[in-house]
């Protein structure tokens, strides 16, 4: 059978190998069942459920007929460069890096720091509508760790809090 789409392709092959992975990982905890879920019940559905969404895809890209075929392109390197340059930069701010004398900056900062970093990476960067985006999420991030669900991890940088 011929591939008709090569990004449904590799995108639904990816689908399920994260799905068979997540399933996989979920058999080290206990499972337990719909009335009383485990630890492990969660990662297991949603493992089972990603890989049946990967093998649709994949089916859907072996029948489907497109124009081109819709081969892969390049890879976009500078996406890729930040939003993961975002990523360890918000964990970096969230807790600090006290080995290099970094402190604590909080989540507030943090949000700011992934939501700046983050929009670089797109075609073009407005900075009010990204420190707009900015606040939305601190607030939202705030109202629902810090208020609601009551975790426990810095909100404002240490040299403010003590």
């Amino acid at each position: 059978m011929k591939i008709k789409s090569q990004k449904d392709f590799f995108s639904g092959l990816m689908f399920m190998v994260m799905g068979v992975a997540f399933a996989w990982g979920a058999t080290n905890y206990t499972i337990g069942e719909g009335a009383r879920m485990g630890p492990g019940y969660f990662p297991l559905m949603l493992g089972i459920l990603l890989a049946a969404i990967g093998l649709f895809v994949i089916f859907e890209a072996m029948v489907v007929e497109t124009e081109d075929g819709e081969k892969i392109g390049s890879a976009a390197w500078k996406p890729l460069f930040y939003i993961i340059a975002s990523n360890v930069v918000f964990g970096i701010l969230l807790v600090g890096l006290p080995k290099f004398g970094i402190p604590a900056m909080g989540l507030i900062v943090a949000i700011y720091g992934l939501t700046f970093i983050s929009a670089l990476a797109g075609e073009e960067f407005n900075a009010k509508e990204v420190a707009i985006l900015a606040t939305v999420l601190a607030i939202g991030s705030y109202l629902a760790f810090i208020v609601l669900l009551k975790l426990q991890f810095p909100v404002w940088p240490s040299f403010i809090t003590g």
